[in-house]
């Protein structure tokens, strides 16, 4: 598989996926939270809505490295991400990435509590296994009887471009 129809592979996990989990550091260790990514695919960056009064983006201030967890169940694929974080308190960018379901924690993209993360990927690991669960259990079985490992599918570690 060609390097760059790997990183397509990311690309399409994170939309696909939409929601990751996002870890960030504190001081006493790892905090990680459900948020909505939002690709630039012009900058080939993730964009999150968050708030300004939430513990992440303080430590996201202190600590700039993230890691982000995306799973997509249906077709056996976990993607994880390690990034770089900012906060930005841009209005113009909040209001071009908002999204209806934003309104369920804000008063729109004006809101004052609203900020947004911009988080360049530096790298990505990838693990693809079999998508669906009959191959998985013939794989299983094959193996029992063969004494082999079973084929569930490649780890692929991908430099994401920055």
């Amino acid at each position: 598989m060609a390097k760059q129809s790997k990183i397509d592979r990311v690309w399409d996990i994170i939309e696909k996926v939409g929601v990751c989990m996002l870890t960030t550091q504190f001081a006493k260790g790892l905090r990680a939270r459900p948020l909505a990514a939002r690709r630039d695919s012009a900058a080939d960056v993730i964009w999150f809505v968050t708030d300004l009064r939430s513990g992440k983006e303080h430590e996201i201030e202190v600590e700039h490295d993230v890691g982000l967890a995306f799973v997509d169940a249906n077709e056996n694929a976990y993607l994880s991400i390690t990034a770089r974080a900012e906060v930005r308190r841009d209005r113009a960018k909040t209001a071009e990435i908002w999204k209806k379901t934003d309104d369920m924690w804000w008063d729109g993209p004006d809101d004052p509590n609203v900020c947004v993360l911009r988080v360049q990927p530096l790298t990505a690991e990838l693990w693809d296994g079999p998508a669906s669960a009959a191959v998985a259990a013939f794989e299983f079985a094959k193996a029992r009887l063969t004494g082999k490992q079973p084929n569930l599918g490649e780890n692929r570690k991908v430099t994401v471009k920055m």
